[in-house]
């Protein structure tokens, strides 16, 4: 199956268990992308003890998951987020992308 996940979200909780979702469907052999829109941006920013987002983050690149953050978001966070693009470390997207993923999505 085709999954994707919208991440709108900067609260830590919220993040975290949507990344532990989307590797649960990784280890399925579900083809699994995540797409970062709004607050969602900030996921590398919000790790904490509890929830460790870091982790999960990278547990889904290295399951091969597919992240891609919107680009409009992350440079509109620029001036107070200068490196927010670097700690991403993915692709940046645009609503059309973000269109044809759920169109393709099961």
């Amino acid at each position: 199956m085709k999954i994707l996940c919208v991440i709108s979200s900067n609260d830590s909780e919220t993040v975290w268990n949507a990344f532990r979702f989307a590797n649960s469907a990784l280890a399925y052999d579900n083809q699994v992308s995540i797409f970062l829109l709004g607050k969602g941006v900030e996921a590398a920013s919000v790790s904490t003890l509890q929830f460790d987002v870091h982790e999960q983050m990278g547990l889904f690149g290295d399951s091969g998951g597919t992240l891609i953050g919107c680009g409009v978001c992350c440079e509109s966070r620029k001036d107070e987020m200068p490196s927010l693009q670097d700690e991403l470390k993915c692709e940046m997207g645009s609503m059309q992308q973000l269109y044809v993923l759920v169109a393709e999505s099961d």
